[in-house]
């Protein structure tokens, strides 16, 4: 009866349009690549009044958050629209005699986006001269200029091709030759290079990315700046990119978590390579038989060996290795990797590669570290 009752409450049209468009409006809010895709974003969608991002891009910005800020809190009305065909017994259409409830979403639907539009006007007025980045910028004016200059440099900068961008939309960095930028969905930090100091202060590691399905590293750089009045900000990029953003960087990044960053693939598929292979099968080292120093970079003792253990001794590509222990996790894991076919790092993984020393075929199942 309940598995029943639970059915037929899921067909309801309220509760099937309430999660369609919940899930409606978290994509909308935070952008994923298929809503990007198909143009169902604010900036898409109000291209024409917004104008180009590279000619302008402080003006650009003031427009994007102003139109974002308005356009979100549309959002509840649009709900509850949609809610009066979606559920006509409610009488949605006639607030006066809809349920309590019902009259507070209501009002609170109405005035959220009067009030935004109440917002929006007064940082229009002089010129935009209110508006939350105009004040960041008023914040590096010097004494005798204002907000419009700093803002005139700064899209003099943007229109370089010099300039290093990433990130998604929501969360984007930018840094020219003066500034560093991180663009977000409601406003934007800004901070002058002279005046700052970069410290890595997180690195958080995920074995496959969605975009490309291979090993990736971001890390967290907060950005200070010694002017009282510039609020400190965090910047979050991919590690293969660490070394172009610190070329143009005036200032050193300082690594005071002292967190290992792989700037590679190569790099950053070893430690997906190392986590894999010590879920392994162990390997037990015969009794009397000693340890010698890798052969591959004679720093470290051997400290695996390949055990066909993939599937059972006649089957598959693999073969049994009968060699004795003579390389490190490192370098067998170096030695994977460059084996593979660098355009298509998602297939490392399950890829199969000779032994650097007889030649035997095998695969990450089959390598072994020795307890």
């Amino acid at each position: 009866m309940l598995c029943v009752r639970g059915t037929a409450n899921m067909e309801r049209p309220e509760v099937t349009f309430t999660l369609a468009y919940v899930v409606f409006v978290v994509c909308f809010v935070f952008t994923p690549n298929e809503f990007r895709s198909a143009g169902v974003t604010v900036q898409n969608l109000l291209s024409g009044w917004l104008g180009s991002e590279d000619l302008s891009f402080i003006h650009y910005q003031i427009k994007r958050t102003s139109a974002t800020a308005l356009v979100h809190s549309i959002l509840p009305l649009g709900y509850y629209i949609g809610m009066c065909f979606a559920a006509p017994d409610k009488n949605l259409y006639f607030v006066h005699i809809a349920s309590e409830g019902w009259k507070l979403f209501f009002a609170a639907a109405v005035a959220l986006p009067v009030l935004s539009s109440i917002l929006v006007f007064y940082w229009s007025c002089n010129k935009w001269g209110n508006h939350p980045i105009a004040r960041t910028l008023a914040d590096h004016a010097l004494p005798q200029s204002g907000w419009r200059a700093v803002a005139s440099s700064i899209n003099t900068e943007f229109r370089r091709i010099d300039k290093f961008a990433t990130g998604p939309p929501g969360a984007r960095v930018v840094v020219t030759d003066t500034w560093v930028i991180k663009v977000l969905t409601y406003r934007v930090h800004v901070a002058q290079q002279q005046d700052i100091h970069l410290t890595v202060t997180a690195s958080k590691q995920h074995e496959l990315s969605p975009d490309s399905n291979t090993p990736v590293q971001f890390l967290t750089i907060s950005v200070a700046s010694v002017n009282p009045r510039v609020q400190p900000f965090d910047i979050r990029l991919n590690s293969t990119e660490y070394g172009e953003l610190r070329e143009k960087l005036h200032a050193p990044i300082r690594n005071a978590a002292n967190v290992v960053i792989h700037q590679s693939l190569s790099d950053l598929f070893l430690e997906t390579f190392k986590s894999h292979v010590e879920m392994n099968t162990r390997y037990s080292l015969p009794r009397g038989q000693e340890l010698e120093t890798c052969i591959g970079c004679m720093q470290v003792m051997a400290n695996m060996k390949l055990v066909k253990v993939c599937q059972d001794a006649s089957e598959g590509e693999c073969q049994q290795c009968y060699c004795r222990p003579m390389w490190c996790l490192t370098c067998m894991g170096k030695w994977f990797a460059s084996r593979q076919d660098q355009q298509h790092p998602e297939t490392w993984l399950s890829s199969r590669v000779p032994c650097p020393t007889c030649r035997a075929k095998f695969c990450i199942l089959d390598i072994c570290v020795i307890h």
